[in-house]
């Protein structure tokens, strides 16, 4: 099997529901896949300790990071049935309400699409160090813990 190369899935800001619905719509000329599964990753504006979070800011050591999703994603292929998978994950400031993870799985089968989508999310969690600013708007911050 041929080794596949680590792919950057990085965006600068919030993922547009616009570029979802291309994601979606490129996949329709794939006539083996039976199922999709989709994971939106949205920012709550949360209140802590009495004050909003307005958008959290995110970073990361982006080659770790890169090669994390690479290892989370070869392991999926490895235990799931999937046709194909995309990640896509926001970097810099991502407003309350707006997107910042994008998890699309496909599959000749629902099973296979439900059961994927959700190890890989919860994997991502786990594992991808990537680091959020919560910037609440009294313009004060804190570091968020992943939950």
């Amino acid at each position: 099997m041929e080794k596949k190369k680590v792919k950057n899935v990085f965006v600068s800001g919030a993922i547009s529901p616009q570029f979802i619905g291309e994601s979606i719509a490129k996949h329709q000329s794939k006539t083996t896949i039976g199922a999709h599964d989709i994971f939106l990753g949205q920012v709550r504006a949360d209140v802590i300790e009495g004050k909003t979070v307005a958008a959290i800011e995110y970073t990361a050591y982006e080659e770790m990071a890169n090669k994390k999703f690479h290892e989370i994603r070869e392991a999926a292929f490895e235990k799931f049935n999937l046709n194909c998978m995309h990640i896509y994950h926001s970097l810099g400031t991502v407003k309350a309400g707006e997107l910042c993870l994008f998890v699309f799985v496909s599959s000749p089968h629902r099973k296979e699409v439900f059961e994927a989508l959700q190890h890989i999310v919860e994997e991502i969690k786990v594992q991808v160090p990537i680091f959020g600013k919560e910037l609440f708007e009294d313009e004060s911050y804190q570091w968020k813990v992943n939950s």
